[in-house]
């Protein structure tokens, strides 16, 4: 087989990647991806009770970066949708982020905007020097939000205690003032009708982008004659572990169908203290679908191979920047993507990546 372009990796830096190289160099293009599925961690499907699941844990679009809003919008019709999200705490759902309805129903008040910022200032710890994420959340909220709202959900979501992590895990609390009780604040926010893994089949759907699935590159690459390789997989797998395995936060999925319009009053619902998982999303109030049953999906960080997030200790991003400066060496190859360059990065900064790359080092 014969490719100008090989990608390793089907999910939304590969796919974009792809269909900027289909699009604009009208270029052949090979897309290999391990899994049975296009669309990585956003695959969505239609579950036994026609409910549209996100398999991989909830995401929602958010930007304020118009270009990339009017990129993904050739391929879908948007759903507009703002996302919110409740805490439990102290046996009642609360907004998160934290807000100035945060803290009056916490705490039985009703303070103002401008009585809201003496109240936090009053609880804060003062520290000589922040060095982790406790230092972070005592030093701007205070014991009692840190202990509520942080210190067990950092716990159950990465396996050790905020005073084991950097602090640029936790490196801002925001704090509203206002009432606003949404989760983000971009200007452009939702979620494509239909889902995410249609919209990329229509990315995909180009005569000079051949996808293969369920195949590691690794097992085919030899066959193929390429000029330039985009890998998006996991940055210590290409190298074949040879410095050894990096760290990364695994997720095990709980799926529950209920015979009920609507389970729990938000979308997303967060468990900071009580039960072993962190959060509980119900898809329908994210898609707006319409059925008298719901699919809810509760979410228990674990130990695992599946690489879900990278884990945000000093000692594992040292590993990785040395893996990194082995990748700058590699002829013809593009590290490109969360896995690949061991970086956190959210949907649109993964699609703004993507199309950073193809105009400054592939077109």
């Amino acid at each position: 087989m014969k490719f100008k372009y090989v990608v390793v990796g089907a999910g939304l830096a590969g796919i974009t990647v792809a269909e900027r190289i289909a699009t604009q160099l009208h270029e052949k293009v090979l897309v290999i991806e391990k899994r049975g599925h296009i669309g990585g961690n956003v695959y969505d499907e239609y579950d036994a009770a026609g409910i549209l699941v996100q398999m991989y844990g909830p995401h929602t679009f958010h930007t304020n970066d118009k270009e990339v809003f009017d990129y993904i919008c050739q391929y879908c019709d948007w759903h507009d949708y703002q996302h919110r999200v409740l805490s439990y705490v102290n046996g009642n759902f609360v907004p998160m982020p934290i807000s100035l309805e945060t803290i009056n129903q916490l705490y039985n008040m009703n303070l103002s905007e401008d009585e809201m910022e003496g109240f936090i200032e009053s609880r804060r710890v003062k520290l000589d020097e922040i060095k982790t994420s406790e230092d972070v959340v005592l030093s701007q909220g205070g014991r009692d939000i840190y202990e509520k709202f942080f210190k067990y959900f950092t716990i159950k979501q990465w396996g050790v205690d905020p005073s084991q992590l950097d602090k640029s895990v936790i490196s801002r609390i925001p704090f509203r003032k206002n009432r606003d009780t949404r989760y983000f604040t971009d200007q452009y926010q939702g979620n494509p009708k239909g889902g995410f893994t249609k919209m990329c089949q229509r990315m995909l759907d180009h005569p000079e982008i051949k996808v293969l699935l369920n195949t590691d590159y690794k097992e085919v690459l030899k066959d193929i004659q390429y000029e330039k390789l985009i890998y998006t997989g996991p940055l210590d797998y290409y190298f074949d572990d040879r410095l050894g395995k990096l760290k990364w936060r695994s997720i095990r999925f709980l799926f529950e169908t209920h015979d009920c319009e609507s389970y729990q009053p938000a979308p997303s619902t967060r468990w900071p203290m009580d039960y072993a998982y962190t959060r509980i999303t119900e898809f329908k109030k994210m898609t707006g679908q319409k059925s008298d049953k719901t699919t809810i999906l509760k979410e228990i960080p674990c130990e695992g191979d599946e690489p879900f997030y990278t884990f945000p200790t000093a000692e594992w991003k040292a590993l990785a920047q040395q893996y990194r400066d082995m990748a700058a060496q590699e002829k013809n190859v593009i590290f490109l993507g969360r896995l690949a360059e061991y970086k956190y990065y959210d949907m649109d900064d993964v699609v703004r990546r993507a199309l950073d790359v193809f105009e400054e080092e592939i077109r």
